[in-house]
């Protein structure tokens, strides 16, 4: 049954292609300039790396979406609980990776969260009103970028200052689950100073979360509410010299389940994220000095009120995780001549954390409580790198960088990014590289903290071609990459003694291929779409015998897309975004055998349909966006439900 409905939605998507797709992703251009892949302003032809842009007009294309289902719909992309509830955990995997091994930037700082066991910054803490562009940059980036960067790294870019006075955005949406989104913005410069600010809030009433096998009659919809804030004040006392400090703030209430099949009425989380700043830039002829300075801060509270509580052992439970880093970034960007540019600089990394919890329940009173005398560490990197830029059309970048941590001493690592285009049509590439990601405060210092831990480190190949017609109608790019991390952080049980502690111990190797492709029919026609293929295998000690077996949890091990777009008159666009989603493994607790259930999630496809018309000169907009049009019966994550066929519709006003 699932495997006609997917053909009947893939026909359909085929049929409909005349009002359909949206905008090309900028990084089908030749020319597209992108600042993610060395850390300034780059053509795609000269960089060997592996970059997807979601452009301005793609994030106001998205109808009533958030960050986590756009950046889903792109290949190598996938994210557990994007399509869920709206407050469900999203779990990012970039080309099949673990979740602690994607760095997310935001206008290219590193942002983690120091509460968390894996560090991982959450992104439901960032509306999509609030960003400008996204850049995803794939494959081992450390080098220039730090830990976690395994996979690649995701640059979120926002909203960026106007050259008027004053200009500004409304927007207001609603639709299914009684949900409702609004959203303010205002940009503007004059003489020396520049200035952006932003407010969105989104109200949802959510779905009952979690799958009921049981036929409990009492259950609740699960809710979620955020506000999010943002602003930046530029100040240009010369045309060389820029002072910008920022502010952006996100605070997300929400109800939560037990876990699989297991569902809770009193129990609830609240996350407050802010991250303030400043950015300084200062230009020396043809050379650039860029300084940053970051303080990110997350603080979150699970409070089960216990009084309709379902999990058999608290009555009451409450955990607090408060956590908060400093991070200052200094580099150069010089030219030598007119082929080579050097890039070098230092960053610091300073992390804290205070968490506590504690609950009452069958086995009486307990408490945890971890401060951060005890929960603190820093490291410094060195690092630098030489882009090279021949006239014939050949380019590499060399880098390198060394990490010294407060806990574990040096690290070092390298890349290697040659590239060569040919007649500006062809371009063959390849990368060389290795990627470090640090233990986390929790994984080295909590009860079972281990202080010997080393960091993972991976060594990553990839090797591709990208071709662009003469008339940049038809672009496409194919890959193939593998990753193999050492040392890979493992939460041991000793049977014996019962003992935990986090280890390295495990061995991760993954490999796989990606196919992208975008035609333009014409100005206003376009045509998108990917596929993508991972597997992966690790390998444990089990007693004194070396094991492995395939682990991509919830990853899917093929994925592809299908995206059209069409500009029906300079008034009316509508798109269609068709994603298939292969077969998953996936594992659960099962509260009531108290151990860990394997199953298979099967494969599904989601067709959606959004359209936009524009009055009084397009500046005021209404639009319509129609999702999983079949109502196709899914699965994300073992024991959640997931929503049928649901919608919302809208204004967006600019002046």
């Amino acid at each position: 049954m699932q495997m006609k409905q997917t053909f009947f939605v893939l026909a359909a998507a085929i049929i409909c292609s005349q009002l359909s797709a949206q905008e090309p992703t900028d990084s089908s251009l030749l020319n597209e300039v992108v600042v993610t892949a060395n850390k300034y302003p780059n053509k795609t032809s000269l960089t060997g790396k592996v970059v997807t842009v979601i452009s301005r007009e793609q994030i106001e294309q998205s109808g009533g979406k958030d960050l986590s289902q756009l950046l889903t719909e792109q290949s190598g992309v996938f994210i557990a609980g994007a399509n869920s509830n709206a407050g469900k955990d999203k779990s990012l995997y970039l080309r099949g990776a673990r979740v602690e091994h994607t760095l997310i930037t935001i206008d290219g700082v590193p942002v983690y969260d120091a509460s968390g066991i894996g560090g991982n910054f959450d992104i439901r803490n960032l509306p999509l009103s609030a960003i400008e562009r996204i850049e995803i940059l794939k494959g081992s980036q450390s080098t220039l970028y730090g830990s976690d960067a395994l996979a690649g790294v995701i640059n979120i870019i926002t909203r960026k200052n106007a050259v008027k006075p004053l200009t500004g955005q409304l927007a207001a949406s609603a639709g299914s689950f009684n949900s409702l989104k609004t959203q303010a913005a205002v940009q503007g410069k004059k003489g020396k100073f520049e200035y952006n600010a932003g407010w969105t809030y989104h109200d949802t009433k959510g779905i009952n979360e979690t799958l009921n096998p049981q036929n409990i009659p009492v259950t609740d919809r699960d809710g979620f509410r955020q506000n999010g804030w943002q602003a930046a004040v530029g100040y240009r006392p010369t045309d060389k010299i820029l002072i910008q400090p920022y502010l952006r703030y996100s605070s997300i209430k929400g109800d939560i389940d037990q876990g699989a099949f297991t569902d809770e009425l009193d129990y609830t989380y609240t996350q407050r994220s802010l991250q303030a700043g400043l950015r300084n830039e200062f230009l020396f002829g043809k050379n650039k000095l860029t300084v940053l300075y970051n303080y990110n801060r997350i603080n979150r509270l699970y409070t089960d009120d216990s009084l309709l509580s379902r999990n058999g052992f608290d009555t009451w439970s409450q955990g607090q995780y408060k956590g908060s880093e400093h991070f200052a970034d200094a580099y150069i960007t010089a030219k030598a001549g007119t082929a080579i540019t050097i890039t070098g600089g230092l960053d610091y990394r300073s992390s804290i954390s205070d968490q506590t919890y504690e609950s009452i329940g069958f086995f009486g009173p307990y408490n945890t409580a971890y401060g951060r005398d005890s929960l603190d560490q820093n490291q410094l990197g060195i690092y630098a790198a030489v882009n090279w830029n021949h006239l014939s059309g050949f380019n590499t970048e060399l880098g390198g960088r060394v990490n010294i941590h407060s806990e574990y001493g040096t690290h070092a690592v390298f890349n290697i990014n040659p590239s060569y285009l040919i007649n500006k049509k062809l371009k063959i590439f390849a990368n060389l590289s290795s990627a470090y990601r640090t233990p986390s405060l929790y994984q080295l210092f909590s009860e079972y903290g281990n202080r010997d831990l080393q960091p993972e480190a991976a060594i990553s190949m990839e090797a591709g071609l990208q071709y662009f017609s003469v008339n940049n109608k038809f672009s496409s790019r194919a890959v193939v990459y593998s990753r193999n991390v050492k040392d890979v952080i493992f939460f041991f049980s000793n049977p014996t003694t019962f003992v935990s502690q986090y280890i390295n111990q495990d061995r991760q190797k993954d490999h796989g291929l990606e196919w992208e492709a975008s035609y333009q029919f014409s100005k206003a026609i376009q045509v998108r779409a990917f596929y993508h293929y991972v597997t992966g295998k690790i390998e444990t000690k089990t007693g004194s015998k070396d094991t492995s077996y395939n682990n991509l949890l919830r990853r899917p091990k093929s994925a592809a897309g299908l995206h059209l777009s069409a500009g029906i008159s300079k008034h009316f666009f509508v798109s269609s975004n068709l994603a298939v989603t292969g077969e998953r493994k996936d594992a659960y607790f099962d509260n009531n055998s108290f151990s860990t259930v394997y199953t298979t999630l099967g494969a599904y496809a989601l067709w959606d349909i959004y359209a936009e018309y524009g009055f009084c000169k397009n500046r005021l907009k209404v639009f319509a966006d129609i999702r999983n049009i079949t109502g196709s019966r899914y699965t994300e994550i073992s024991g959640f439900r997931t929503p049928g066929t649901n919608g919302f519709g809208g204004i967006r006003f600019s002046f």
